[in-house]
Formats: structure tokens, sequence, C-alpha cells
């Protein structure tokens, strides 16, 4: 793996360096690029049970070729054509030119769709190696079934006899695993998994180092004990998945201040495992992490070949169902957050928020009811949160499912209900984190993944289309001619939104 300095390059100088390396590099040099894959899977069979190997399956190399040269690429599961085009340095409309087939409207692209795309070479990129499906990164269906509590006390390590305050109560260690991985949406397994190569977390009962206290390796007092480890853990996977997924991210700084440049052909799952890695180490410690001898071995001793248990999370075309405004037609709500983070601190800026009318600003006792912009069932209600499954099944890591924040404990509505659309939810509140108002949080997640509030799914409420302008919390709701901008922590008359239902 190639690495560099920061600022030795920015997007418009590579592509003028790509024209002066291709006149250097004889045709003779140019290397083919083909999908990335991990060395070929294969089992052993020992009387504990089959055991994965990993075969000598060379991985695929890059080099130096010329502007605009055509690569097949295979889409990956949730591919967006934006993502495409910033990976490979390149533009969308260059690439529909190359595929006069794609619709003019499309979302995500199908798994394995071959696409033609130019290219434009970026030096010192990343390692082709594949490191986990991006299913075994979300909290979604392959997470389902996955009991953290018996995975945690059948084995002697150290996380079996702690506890932490987390959350407004002490809780047991595994019980901190799960309400991380519900409010981030992180699989359990990846967790648990960086516990164990981290520190050996469910492997050693008697630490002989630090290790209680910095179990994720994150050597830094305010993020001390296992909860503040896990939150600094779950912030840079779901940065690292989410820049990727949408494609604003283009580089890695690395601990020691060097820099990776991922694969084109990576995956969002394994680029989230780069930005955790990169938070702790410089480039001989990373590049180890990130080799099939590095993190990709621990998982697969404690849980078998990732990719054996790999699920398409997100389909070809993905539309958002219909959806209405998230309170009681006929009264005048504000628009005061753009697209902003759907929990914590972290991409992606999935959610937005709306604040009930008032006489007084700040955090407030409010009487309006948010209610649920369509049918579903109420699959989690707790600890200023609700969670409204549009499947039907009750599992909030399946198929679609609204976020709801800062949610009021007196009159929450209660787990397993089944709703309509336009049925009381609760009242929106200032509770549950920082808020300077009171107001409710409404974000989106498809099999566990949240979805962007603004690109090419964008967020649609009542016909309102949600457009981010590039800086956190602002932006703009439109419908027809009407646009609406928001307004953090203030009503005005440009940030008010009417739901008039029709006649």
């Amino acid at each position: 793996m190639s690495l560099r300095l920061p600022g030795d390059s920015d997007h418009a100088m590579i592509k003028h360096l790509s024209l002066i390396m291709a006149l250097l590099v004889c045709l003779g040099l140019l290397i083919g690029a083909c999908l990335p894959a991990n060395p070929a899977a294969k089992t052993t069979v020992t009387p504990e049970g089959p055991i994965p190997v990993v075969s000598a399956t060379p991985l695929p190399t890059r080099g130096p070729h010329a502007p605009g040269q055509i690569f097949e690429y295979l889409a990956q599961s949730g591919d967006t054509l934006p993502a495409i085009a910033s990976h490979f340095n390149t533009t969308e409309d260059e690439i529909r030119a190359e595929n006069p087939d794609l619709p003019d409207a499309i979302t995500t692209l199908p798994a394995g769709y071959p696409l033609l795309v130019p290219a434009y070479y970026t030096p010192l990129t990343g390692s082709t190696f594949h490191i986990l499906p991006d299913s075994e990164v979300v909290n979604g269906p392959s997470s389902v079934g996955f009991d953290i509590r018996s995975e945690v006390l059948k084995r002697s390590g150290f996380l079996t006899e702690l506890d932490t305050f987390a959350y407004k109560r002490q809780r047991e260690a595994w019980q901190v695993v799960e309400i991380i991985a519900l409010n981030y949406s992180i699989n359990p397994r990846l967790l648990l998994a960086l516990l164990e190569h981290q520190s050996q977390a469910l492997s050693m009962p008697f630490p002989q180092g630090d290790e209680r206290i910095y179990a994720m390796g994150v050597q830094d007092r305010s993020y001390g004990g296992l909860f503040w480890q896990l939150v600094w853990a779950s912030e840079r996977i779901n940065d690292g998945y989410y820049s990727w997924r949408t494609g604003s991210l283009q580089e890695i700084e690395l601990a020691d201040g060097l820099i990776v440049q991922p694969d084109p052909w990576q995956n969002a799952g394994t680029v989230a495992l780069y930005q955790f890695f990169a938070g702790l180490y410089g480039k001989e410690a990373f590049e180890t992490a990130v080799s099939p001898e590095g993190f990709y071995q621990t998982y697969s001793d404690l849980w078998g070949e990732p990719f054996a248990m790999e699920i398409d999370l997100i389909p070809a075309s993905l539309q958002q169902p219909e959806l209405g405004l998230p309170f009681i037609p006929n009264r005048v709500w504000g628009f005061t957050g753009g697209p902003h983070p759907a929990w914590g601190t972290s991409l992606p800026f999935g959610a937005l928020d709306f604040a009930p009318p008032s006489e007084e600003s700040g955090c407030v006792v409010s009487t309006e009811w948010f209610t649920a912009p369509a049918d579903g069932v109420i699959a989690r209600s707790a600890e200023a949160t609700v969670i409204l499954d549009l499947d039907g099944d009750g599992d909030e890591r399946t198929g679609w499912a609204l976020f709801f924040f800062h949610v009021a404990t007196e009159g929450r509505i209660a787990e397993g209900v089944e709703v309509k659309k336009g049925d009381l939810l609760g009242f929106p509140s200032c509770e549950g984190g920082h808020s300077t108002g009171t107001h409710i949080h409404v974000a989106r997640r498809y099999n566990g993944e949240w979805i962007p509030a603004a690109g090419p799914l964008a967020f649609v409420l009542d016909g309102w289309v949600a457009e981010y302008s590039g800086i956190e919390y602002e932006g703009t709701l439109t419908k027809g001619s009407k646009v609406v901008p928001a307004c953090e922590g203030c009503a005005t008359a440009e940030n008010q939104i009417i739901y008039t239902l029709p006649e």
C-alpha cells in the first residue's frame, strides 16, 4: 500500500498529473483492473467444526493508466452514480456517455450491474483486499437472531464481568454493546470482533494493562470506559461507511499524518474499517490491521468467513415509500433542521428537524402531537426514541424504518402498537441528548442502513423534497415552486410549513 503526505495534490492537480504520467508510461505497463476479490475462501473440517482457510489467490493490482481509460466495474449493492464517479475521479456525465442505457432517474444500481467507467488515475491507492461485506458492518438483516448476551457470557474474557454507566444507568457490557449497536445501527458482531481484536475482551479474563479502560485501543482519557470507547469506534465506522457510500470521501489520514486513498473498487464496509484503524495507527500497523492476516482473521476466527454471510442490503432502484409530514394537519410547524447527523455527530446527514408551534422558545413542554407519516408498527419505544417499522414485521433492522428522537416520555406510544398514517405517536421535547429547543428529529433506515436525507434517494414528506446546502443543519424543503429554508432554533415566516390534506 502506498501513502503520501496531506496536501501533496488535489482533485484538479491529479487529472493534470495523470496526463503527464500517461505520456511517460508505455502501453506495456498499463495494467487492466478487474473487480477486486478476496482470496478464495475454503473450509477445513476439524473435530471442532469447519474452519475457514484463506488460499493464496493473488489480489488484483493497480497501476498507472491513461486519463479517461475505460474500465468495467460491477456495481455493488447500494452504489449510486455520484459515488462511483467520485471513486474513479470522474463525472456522472462521463459515465452516462459510456452507458447510454442507464435511466435518467436512477437511485441505486443493481448489484453486479456492469458499467463502463472512464477513470482518471489517482496515485498511491490502498489495498484491493475487501475485509468485510457491508451487511456485516450495518445492523441489518444479518444480525437478526444474533444473541449478544450469549456470545459475551459464553466466553472467558473480561467483558463478561464488566459494567459501566451508559445512557442514564449502569449496564452490563453486553447491554452497552447492544444499545450502541441499536443507536448507531452497527452490526454487534463487528463491535464484539473489534473489542476482541483490540484488547482480547472476549478471550482474556485478566488483562495486564489498561484494556478495561481502553478496550478499543483509544488511549484518550476523554474516551475512557467501554461506553465511550464504543462511541468513538462507532462514530469512526459510520463516518467511513457513509462518506464512501455517498462519494464524499477521497482520502483518509492515518494517525501519523500519512494519507491513504481507498481503491476505487472498495466497498463501504471495508472503508469503514479503514477509518477506524486510521484513527489509531500509522502506516505499518494500519497496513497489518487491514490485511488478510489482520482484523479479517480475528473476525473469521470468531464468526466464520464474513463473505459467506453477505446479504445485499440495498436493492436496485430503491424507492422511499410515500410519507406524510410527521404532524397533525392544519397546524403550522417550523422546519428547524436541514440534513444533519442521524445519530451522534457522525455521518450520514440523514435527519431533519421539525419544531411545533409555540409562543416560547427553547426547551418547553409541548402539547402538540407528532404523528405517523405512514402505516406501520412500533418496533422500539424507549429513552426519547420511537422507531416506526414500515414493513410490519416489528424488526427495525429489516425493510424501511423511521427513527424519531427527542420524544417526550409523557405520552410516548408503546412498543408493539400497530398504527395508521396520522396516528398520534407522542410529543416533541428536548429529551435525549443535546437540544436547544423542543423539536422532533426524524431519519430513515433501510435494512439497517441510514439513508442520507438529500441526494439520489432524498427524504420526501408529503411531496416536500429535502435538499442539502453543503452546511450541516442548513438546507431546504421544496414542493413544486415552494421552497422552505431550514432555520435552526428559530421560527420565522420563511421556515413554516402547514400540512394540508387534500379535500
